[in-house]
């Protein structure tokens, strides 16, 4: 796979041990069903979409993802979703475990997309967000000789086939797993089952006061652990991505807190979603007030947060945006930064004609040069 060149070596580094999980694949073999386990809760009504909070954890919680690994399962959550038609609205991705909050829409409506004349197209097209250029053209290649044989019931029944995939969260959090797992298995040098038993679902209403206080428990899991003081401050769940500048996560949380989907910094929503934490966060202490029974954040810290009514500073805003730069960071005024674009526009594409990007988050004249990749650990 061919990889973007950077400006930073450690990025470098990073990116070529998530080459296996960048890459564009062709199918893994099935997995052995399991069929034993809980019964599972499936919406099956008329509501365009149904919200699951899913929750897996490795086995007997002895096996622990440094940064890497909590990279590398985060992208598969993303890609998979894309791929999968369903959506995330937030997620957390801890040591030994990973929460998500998962918005599965009515299959048949969201199939829609690859009916009529230039359906299947679209899902050809579709498929190249998982799949390679070989294994698409092999597929091609295996429709067209079944219909020119005749055989076009078979051909279809290998489109409805990938179809099935679709809108599935069973299917979702199981790709999720099996590339995950074949990937830091390999990394690790390791063999067997990564993962626990099946994941645990929760069924949870779409908007309102469940998704709020669902959003809200996945983000505060390493408050609670104690690995954080603040949930923008860790890494790898959905409220520190979207306070880094993730529109995907901003997006996912603005539904949350029931705001219009590009609301995160415009329509409130970064400061409702701020408050909720800090209000559902607090830490809880015994009778005595002496000792932290529930860690969370402290009392004051809460107060100050409902006080200044969610909003972060232009300098705390910056600060997180820049954490997530790693691809070359240049920061500083639009004449600085065009001349670094300037001297380094072989590692650019031909399209991008400048270099400077003002910074949304501060309000002065602060200008960066984007970075290559939106991922990053660092």
């Amino acid at each position: 796979m061919k990889t973007a060149r950077t400006l930073d070596p450690q990025a470098d580094l990073l990116e070529q041990q998530l080459i296996g999980i960048n890459a564009k694949t062709a199918p893994y073999p099935a997995a052995r069903s399991w069929s034993g386990g809980r019964r599972r809760m499936v919406g099956k009504g008329a509501l365009e979409s149904y919200t699951y909070h899913v929750m897996s954890r490795t086995c007997g919680g002895e096996v622990f993802f440094d940064d890497i690994d909590k990279e590398a399962l985060k992208r598969l959550l993303w890609r998979l979703a894309d791929f999968s038609g369903v959506k995330l609205v937030t997620y957390c991705i801890m040591g030994n475990h990973f929460h998500a909050l998962v918005e599965v829409p009515r299959r048949e409506v969201w199939l829609e997309r690859f009916a009529g004349p230039t359906g299947e197209e679209k899902l050809f097209e579709h498929l190249r967000l998982l799949y390679s250029k070989t294994y698409i053209a092999f597929l091609r290649e295996q429709i067209h000789e079944l219909r020119r044989l005749g055989m076009h019931t078979l051909a279809q029944e290998k489109l409805e086939a990938i179809k099935k995939r679709f809108c599935n969260l069973s299917i979702y959090v199981k790709e999720v797993k099996e590339r995950f797992s074949r990937w830091f298995n390999k990394r690790r040098g390791r063999r067997g089952t990564l993962w626990m038993d099946r994941f645990k679902s929760v069924m949870v209403e779409s908007g309102g006061e469940a998704l709020r206080t669902m959003a809200a428990y996945i983000e505060l899991n390493p408050v609670r652990a104690s690995l954080v003081d603040d949930p923008k401050d860790y890494r790898w769940c959905g409220y520190g991505e979207a306070v880094g500048g993730s529109r995907r996560a901003q997006r996912g949380l603005c539904k949350a807190v029931a705001k219009p989907v590009d609301g995160w910094q415009n329509g409130g929503g970064a400061e409702t979603y701020r408050c909720l934490l800090h209000a559902d966060g607090q830490e809880v202490r015994d009778a005595q007030n002496e000792t932290v029974v529930r860690p969370g954040m402290t009392a004051d810290k809460a107060r100050q947060v409902l006080a200044e009514k969610g909003k972060l500073s232009p300098a705390e805003l910056v600060r997180l945006r820049v954490r997530y730069f790693t691809d070359g960071l240049v920061l500083g005024s639009q004449e600085f930064v065009e001349s670094v674009f300037t001297e380094n526009r072989n590692l650019f594409g031909p399209k991008r004609k400048d270099g400077a990007r003002r910074l949304r988050e501060c309000s002065g004249n602060l200008f960066s040069l984007r970075r290559l990749r939106l991922q990053a650990v660092g």
